[in-house]
């Protein structure tokens, strides 16, 4: 009989509502550490490698800020760290998180009645053993119209 949480910890390296919702449906149990780090400041020309590098990055800044001597160690259980990014490509321009409102608002108002490819990516890091696994995925998502008033009632709830 599988138990609900895993003899391991995890650790989700992300602030996104998203992920940490799926984690919780799932059943798990984590902690959450942000990366912080310049995410302008790497650049990829292929959507894939940034979202990979994007994860890397975030996985590495975390790590560095983990105790030594600390609570990893002591404990016996592996702990994992995932972490991830995403982005949009819209007619062949990488398209990261929106810098404003306005610009949030011009983004969805142009998939309306479009289409667009969502890249993601997971990294997960072995914080015992120091191995980490990862890779990436795209799905192309096609949208209907989106009238004015929706795109601003979804504004408010992101």
């Amino acid at each position: 009989m599988a138990t609900k949480n895993p003899p391991f910890k995890i650790i989700l390296g992300s602030s996104s509502k998203a992920r940490r919702e799926i984690l919780a449906e799932m059943g798990y149990e984590f902690a959450i550490m942000t990366a912080d780090i310049d995410e302008k400041g790497i650049r990829r020309e292929k959507p894939e490698d940034l979202v990979m590098a994007l994860a890397e990055a975030k996985a590495d800044a975390i790590v560095q800020r983990l105790p030594v001597g600390g609570p990893l160690e002591e404990d016996a259980s592996t702990t994992l760290l995932i972490t991830a990014d995403t982005v949009v490509v819209y007619r062949g321009v990488i398209r990261e998180k929106p810098t404003s409102e306005k610009e949030a608002h011009e983004f969805i108002k142009g998939y309306s009645g479009s289409h667009a490819a969502v890249v993601g990516s997971i990294v997960v890091t072995n914080l015992a053993t120091g191995k980490r696994c990862g890779g990436w995925d795209s799905a192309e998502v096609y949208f209907l119209e989106i009238p004015d008033e929706e795109i601003l009632v979804n504004l408010n709830t992101i």
